[in-house]
Formats: C-alpha cells, sequence, structure tokens
C-alpha cells in the first residue's frame, strides 16, 4: 500500500443499498420519467435547447442529424449517440407524436417497424410548435445547470406554452416505476385548463366535459369509457382502442376495410400474426389480406370468404389481434424532482403552476431592462437639455474617463447615464432624435406601470396565461382524431358467434362436433338418408341433440360427473366430418363417458337457476331431482352430480321446473307415468329414489321424457330394427289417460309391443304434429323425418316401419327438432321452437 493510503472497511449491504438507490434516483430524475411543467425527459428537453442553440429554426434551412446529434453530444448529453437520434427521429413520426417537435426529412422510419435512416442522410430542424416551448427562454423565466463538464449551462426545465405532457403523453421504464401517458388533443387540453384558470374548484367530472379522452396520433376508437374515467380521477386505468374499420365490396367481394389502427401497433407484424391465425385456422371467414397503404393514407383490405358474416369476422379479428389492443395509463411523472401519480386536474394545476411561475420572472425581466433603459434614457434627457454644456464638457477632457467623471459631478448622473452620454452619437443631437427619446421615456414609463400592475394582479397573471394558450389554440388547435365509443366494454365471445341453431354429435367413440342444423335436409318418411359423419371401424354416432351457439352445456357421464362448456367451444365440423375426440375438450376419465348432455340459458341468473331442476335417471331405474342452481358452478375438472351404485350407471338427465310429468320406459317395452313432485329435490351427492321396476335381470331403463302438455303431445317409441309409433298420453276425445298416472317406482304398462321383428325399445319421446324426427343408425346414415308423417296408434302395437335398414344396421340414436311451421312453409331455415319459459332439455339418444 503506498504511503497515505489506507483502507476503510465497509459493510457490504449498506454499500450495496447506498449505490443502488444512487442508481435508482438517477434514473428516475435523470432519465426515465418527465418533469410534470414540461412534459420533457433530460434527453428531449437537451435535443430541442440543442437545435434551437444552433439555430436550426422552423424558418430556417434543415440542417443534417448528426450536426444536431453531435451538438448535443458533445455540450449537453454524454450518452451515446443512438439515444439522441431515437429520440429526435420520434419527436419527427406523426404516428408517435399527437403534436411533432422535430420537421424531419428523409427516411425517419414507418408505422410498419422500418428504421429510419442512418444520421448522416436524414435532416431536421424544430418544428413551430417546439418554438413555442422555447419561447421566452432568453428572459431568465426558468433556472439553468451546468453541464456534464460545467463549462456550458442548460435549462432544468423549458418555459414551454404548450402544455405538451398532455398533449404528447409519454413513456418511461424507470428503476421500481413507470410512466406510460396518453396525448390528448390540444384544443380540447386549452378548454380544460382555461376552465381550471376561471374555476379553481372544478372537479374532475367537470374537466372530463372539456377533455373527453385521450387523442391518439393514429386515430381509431375508444372502446369503453370506463377506463378513461378511472384514468382521470386516479392517475391509473386502461383505455380499449380499437380500429376503425368498414365495409366495402371490392371485386365482387365482400372486404373489411381498415383505415386506422390502434396507437403504438405494429402494422406489418399485425398483418403477419393475423395471416398467421388464419392460416392455423384461429381466425375463419378471411381469404386473403392485402396493404394498400401509401403517402395518401392507411388502407388494409380483408377479403372475406363467400359464407363469412362481416360483422362476425370483424368481432373475431378485434378478439385475436391487435385491431383491439389497449393503452394502460399510468400518469407517473416528476413534481419538484419527485415521481407523483397524478390525476387529471394535478396534471393541469402543475402547469398552470409553472406558467404562472414563468410569467412573473419574465414579466419581473421585462421590468428590470425596461427601468435600466428608462434610466439610461433620464440621462440622455438631461444632457440634451443642456447639450451645449454637456459638449464643452466632453471636448474640454482629455480623455473618456475624465468626461465622465466631470458629466456626474456637474449633472449628479450615475457611472451608467454618463458613460451613455459620453457614447451617444451626434445624430442623437437633432431635434427629431431629441423628441423622440421623450417619446421612448414616456412609453416606457407607461409599460413599468403596466408590469408593475402585472406583478401585483393574479387576476391579470392568469389573465395573461389563459390569452396565450388560446393563441396556442388558435394557431396549432385540430379536431379530434380518436373516436369515442361510450357503449362500448369488454369483448365477449357472444359478440363474434352468430346465435345460430346446430346439431351436436358425439359418436360411440367419444367423438364431438357442431354442424349448423341447416346442413341437414328434410326427406319423406321410409328414405334411406344422408352420409352424416364419418366414423372410425366399429364406431358409431350415439348421442345426438339440438341447441344454439350461444346456449350453456352441462355434459353428464356415466359415472355420475358433471362438466360445464358452452355450445360454440365445441370444435365445428361439417356432417361427414369425424369431430375431436371429447377427452381432448373436457377432462373425462378414461374409463368414463358422456350419457346426458343438457341445453341451459344463462346460469349467472339467480332466477332461472332456482326455479328449474335437473332430473336424472339411472339405468336401474333410479331417478333424483337436483336445483339447476347446484350445477352452475362446475369445475374444469367436473363436479360430482349423483351417486351412481355398483352395477349402475346415468342415463339421462333433464331440464324441467318441478310441475311436469315424468315417463320412463323400459327395454322391454314397459314405460311409468307420475308427478315430478313425486321425486323431492335432493343434494348432488344423492343417489335418488326408485322410478320404475325393472322387467328382469337385463332390463333396463332407455329413456326419461318429461311432459308439460298431456292433452296435446303424443309419445313416439322407436324400437332398435326401425319401428315406431305416436301413442297419445292422454286421449283427446275420451280424455282419458292411455299411460295412466301411477306412484313413482311400480312395473308400468306396455308402450310397444315387443317382437323378434321389431327389436327392443330404444328411445322414447314426447312429440307432437310439428316437431321433426332425426334417426341416425349405427352405420352413421342420418334421416329426418316429419312427424305428421306418422299416425298415431294405440299403446300396445309394433308401429310402422320409419327407417330402411340394411343387414345387420340397427337404430343408435333418435332426436327430436321442434320447427315452427309457418317458417317451413316459408322456406325458410327451421328453428328451436320450444317456447321461453321452458326449459330446454338434452336429447339423450341411446
Amino acid at each position: 500500500m503506498a504511503d497515505g493510503e489506507q483502507l476503510i472497511p465497509i459493510n457490504i449491504e449498506d454499500e450495496m443499498k447506498t449505490a443502488y438507490i444512487d442508481y435508482s434516483m438517477s434514473v428516475i430524475v435523470s432519465r426515465a420519467l418527465p418533469d410534470v411543467r414540461d412534459g420533457l425527459k433530460p434527453v428531449h428537453r437537451r435535443v430541442l435547447f440543442g437545435m434551437n442553440e444552433l439555430g436550426v429554426l422552423s424558418n430556417k434551412s434543415h440542417k443534417k442529424s448528426a450536426r444536431i446529434v453531435g451538438e448535443v453530444l458533445g455540450k449537453y448529453h454524454p450518452h451515446g449517440d443512438t439515444s439522441v437520434y431515437d429520440t429526435m427521429v420520434r419527436m419527427a413520426q406523426e404516428w408517435s407524436m399527437r403534436y411533432q417537435l422535430v420537421d424531419g426529412q428523409g427516411n425517419f422510419g414507418s408505422v410498419d417497424g422500418d428504421s429510419p435512416a442512418a444520421m448522416r442522410y436524414t435532416e431536421a430542424r424544430m418544428k413551430k410548435i417546439s418554438e413555442e416551448m422555447l419561447s421566452d427562454i432568453d428572459k431568465e423565466t426558468v433556472d439553468y445547470s451546468l453541464n456534464f463538464d460545467d463549462t456550458l449551462e442548460e435549462p432544468t426545465v423549458l418555459p414551454t406554452r404548450v402544455p405538451n405532457l398532455l398533449v404528447n403523453g409519454a413513456s418511461g421504464i424507470a428503476v421500481g416505476m413507470a410512466t406510460n401517458m396518453a396525448p390528448h388533443n390540444l384544443t380540447e387540453v386549452v378548454n380544460g385548463i382555461t376552465a381550471y384558470i376561471n374555476n379553481r374548484a372544478i372537479e374532475v367530472e367537470e374537466l372530463m366535459q372539456h377533455i373527453t379522452a385521450p387523442d391518439f396520433p393514429t386515430g381509431g376508437t375508444i372502446y369503453g369509457y370506463d377506463g378513461v374515467r378511472e384514468a382521470y380521477k386516479t392517475g391509473r386505468g386502461r383505455v380499449v382502442m380499437r380500429a376503425k374499420a368498414n365495409f366495402e365490396e371490392v371485386n365482387g367481394k365482400e372486404c373489411i376495410i381498415v383505415t386506422e389502427i390502434p396507437y403504438q401497433v405494429n402494422k406489418a407484424d399485425m398483418i403477419k400474426k393475423t395471416a398467421d391465425m388464419i392460416n392455423d385456422k384461429k381466425i375463419e371467414g378471411i381469404s386473403l389480406i392485402r396493404d394498400e397503404s401509401d403517402r395518401n393514407g392507411m388502407r388494409i383490405v380483408y377479403f372475406l370468404k363467400k359464407d363469412a358474416v362481416p360483422n362476425v369476422v370483424l368481432n373475431t379479428l378485434y378478439k385475436h389481434t391487435a385491431l383491439q389492443s389497449s393503452f394502460s395509463i399510468n400518469n407517473i411523472a416528476l413534481v419538484n424532482g419527485r415521481p407523483e401519480m397524478l390525476n387529471l386536474k394535478d396534471l393541469i394545476v402543475h402547469f398552470v403552476e409553472h406558467r404562472h411561475d414563468v410569467v412573473v420572472r419574465r414579466t419581473k425581466y421585462l421590468l428590470r431592462k425596461a427601468e435600466e433603459r428608462a434610466h439610461i434614457l433620464e440621462g440622455l434627457i438631461i444632457a440634451s437639455d443642456n447639450i451645449d454644456e454637456v459638449i464643452k464638457i466632453i471636448r474640454a477632457s482629455s480623455n473618456a474617463d475624465e468626461a465622465r467623471t466631470k458629466l456626474i459631478e456637474r449633472f449628479e448622473l450615475t457611472e451608467i447615464q454618463a458613460k451613455a452620454i459620453v457614447e451617444m452619437r451626434l445624430r442623437q443631437l437633432t431635434g427629431l432624435e431629441q423628441d423622440k427619446l421623450r417619446s421612448e421615456y414616456e412609453e416606457l414609463m407607461e409599460t413599468i406601470a403596466d408590469l408593475k400592475d402585472i406583478l401585483s394582479n393574479e387576476d391579470r397573471r392568469m389573465q395573461i396565461i389563459s390569452d396565450e394558450l388560446l393563441e396556442i389554440k388558435e394557431k396549432y388547435g385540430d379536431d379530434r382524431r380518436c373516436e369515442i365509443d361510450y357503449s362500448g366494454g369488454t369483448l365477449s365471445m357472444e359478440d363474434m358467434i352468430p346465435d345460430e341453431a346446430v346439431v351436436i354429435t358425439i359418436s360411440h367413440a367419444g367423438y364431438i362436433k357442431r354442424t349448423p342444423l341447416s346442413e341437414y335436409k328434410t326427406q319423406s318418411r321410409g328414405g334411406v338418408g344422408q352420409k352424416a359423419t364419418t366414423t372410425r371401424d366399429e364406431d358409431f354416432s350415439e348421442y345426438l341433440f339440438v341447441g344454439t351457439n350461444h346456449q350453456y352445456m352441462l355434459f353428464f357421464t356415466q359415472n355420475g360427473k358433471c362438466f360445464w362448456m358452452r355450445v360454440y367451444e365445441i370444435p365445428e365440423g361439417s356432417k361427414a366430418s369425424k369431430g375431436r375426440a371429447i377427452q381432448n375438450l373436457i377432462s373425462i376419465a378414461p374409463d368414463d363417458k358422456i350419457n346426458a348432455v343438457i341445453c341451459t340459458q344463462d346460469l349467472k341468473d339467480e332466477d332461472y337457476v332456482n326455479s328449474n331442476y335437473v332430473l336424472m335417471a339411472t339405468k336401474k331405474g333410479q331417478v333424483k331431482k337436483t336445483s339447476l342452481e347446484q350445477y352452475s358452478r362446475p369445475r374444469s375438472n367436473g363436479i360430482n352430480a349423483i351417486t351412481i351404485k355398483e352395477g349402475d350407471e346415468l342415463l339421462t338427465a333433464k331440464l324441467t321446473t318441478g310441475e311436469s310429468e315424468v315417463m320412463l320406459a323400459l327395454k322391454s317395452g314397459k314405460a311409468i307415468r307420475f308427478e315430478e313432485s313425486k321425486t323431492r329435490p335432493m343434494g348432488r351427492g344423492a343417489s335418488g329414489v326408485r322410478g320404475i321396476t325393472l322387467g328382469g335381470p337385463l332390463d333396463e331403463v332407455v329413456d326419461l321424457v318429461i311432459i308439460n302438455e298431456p292433452k296435446e303431445e303424443t309419445v313416439l317409441v322407436v324400437s332398435e330394427n326401425g319401428y315406431g309409433k305416436r301413442t297419445y298420453v292422454d286421449d283427446p276425445e275420451t280424455e282419458e289417460a292411455v299411460y295412466r298416472i301411477t306412484n313413482r317406482g311400480g312395473k308400468g304398462v306396455k308402450t310397444i309391443s315387443i317382437t323378434e321383428k321389431t327389436g327392443n325399445l330404444v328411445a322414447v319421446k314426447a312429440v307432437n304434429d310439428t316437431d321433426e324426427l332425426m334417426i341416425i343408425k349405427k352405420s352413421g346414415v342420418a334421416i329426418r323425418l316429419s312427424l305428421d308423417q306418422i299416425r298415431t296408434m294405440g299403446r300396445n302395437t309394433q308401429g310402422v316401419r320409419l327407417v330402411n335398414l340394411k343387414d345387420g344396421d340397427s337404430i343408435a340414436a333418435v332426436a327430436k327438432i321442434a320447427i315452427d311451421e309457418d317458417q317451413l312453409n316459408d322456406g325458410s331455415e327451421p328453428q328451436d321452437d320450444e317456447s321461453p319459459d321452458q326449459p330446454q332439455n338434452s336429447v339423450n339418444d341411446k
């Protein structure tokens, strides 16, 4: 160790804390956060001040960017040239700044994310509005500090007349905090500031009548107002932005035309990612994307497929692409060197305080200069009144110092006045010039009185601030670019999915799909049918029902578990497609399978879920009724719906109102009818009570039917060999019960005459003449029948042939489709016709 040196032991933890705090404060104060007064970070302020010092004004010719960067780098900002040039580039980009501060010439990048040309190629100068930010800087309006090498001085803040922090916003990441402030419309901001000046007690809500919302340079639409309101009141909020789009027909094709995109969205990246999603089938309905943007404006064209619905495709784009994005407002700025979260009024208050300070300091400067000039003029006037004697004294003096001394002694002048007299030019001895001196002095005295009045009268100072702001608004104010959709809100999936009728098919091997109902065509009784699905060897379509895209689905498995899904979440497929394995959609155990599905309305509606019930039946004849409310909050891994006894399995589940009648049918051809009220509501964990007594060890329940109108409805029964019939529940002529009401748990009565020709009973449905029947065979062939073609018969008959079956084929599933008869007559698409006040049941279709 050298002489005079010593080691000082320190605690490394204390040293780390101190060093990190010093670094943090340096980043916060000197790099990342804007000053609340002029809205600039140090690098922005240095670029503008450097350009001003270099004389690169708006009315002068452009200078090379490298020249400007060198000026700023060498004098004020000792960091990398990239940081200075990137800052200057951003201030010149019309898609980055709401009001550009730099006038760039050359390639300054693009909204597609293209890099600007190197600084040696581009040129720049100040914008006129930037000069307003530096106005009066030479009048001691702001404090100066020494630059990095203490050789020059730079301003600590600009005396800006423009409320830059509000109109251009700011963003930056410091240590432990970040700022993200939205740009606004200058006209609105000035109106808001003048409203505050006129009423200092004004509330944020009242200010929002003037400053309605952020105004982004790229335009677009602000979708929803809650985030804006929150940001203005607290300083933090999330503003949702949407692209501006419309529909056009281009070369006979329907197109979506996007003319404005959200702020800070890279157009090229957005188009590329959208194209990738189209290729991956994540977005449907778009055949081609073409970017037709040019110097006249932005134009992105999305060509739609023939069957695409423009609104649906547009909402899908909003949901999955950057055509809708959000801007998280976080109004943190430096106030007296300390970071603070600021609401809308705080931002305005601090700007007005800064302008007030600038006006006071400017007025004091002007007053001092005016008094100094008046003092000199007083001496010149004295000299002009005694011009002959003054000339005599000066001529008699040997040098200027002697002349000044004699003048001071003779006329009681100050040193400054005497010096001005000695240096006075001969032309000022003319009578005209003497009159000018007196006129200038009188004007100066009026100016001095006015400046003193300004300093003593706060109302006048505030009026000056207001007048200067109105002048700024007159020069640079413009209309809003960004529209506001006050009715907007969180985009839900329903906005993108048309609520159309669909057929949901589940195969025996567990494949599921949804197909538009319109793909199935009505045929005559006895037809062969169309190919409905492509199945693997030994697989067949086992369950089938009709619903709509917006409905909720409850899946019940044979082991008694319940899973929850929306219909539109089921993958769509054509009639001939196989579908998706249901295990990929919901977490079903490997040894379990779906045995029942229920379509419900809104499960978040308390009145709805509390006034409806789920009625379940097992193959061994157990029935159980549970409130729908207990199934309104399923988990992803399912919930227990019913406790299944050994050797039994859940057969079906229906949605009821609690006041219906229930019919259970057995494979052996027996059926029982009892009132639903005979079954009391139970919890999800219960196993239920006996509903029907089986006819033997091989017998089992094939279906459960809910009857709401016994005098109008008929019961359809279908056997596995394709025979079926309709039988009235109550005889419409005699009003006697064909299926008598008994107590729950009985053996039931014959509903179809089972023979070798008919085969066992496979389905029972409650139907009427306006319904249609969908029958699907184990071979995968589907046929659709109008039920008015099937006549009613007695209970103890075998029925008529409904479907022609080939050797070895049999019926796998049966469903009814309720149809509005008027719609059929009009040739329009059939729709689900169940009344809205009745629960919508599944079609369990074994």
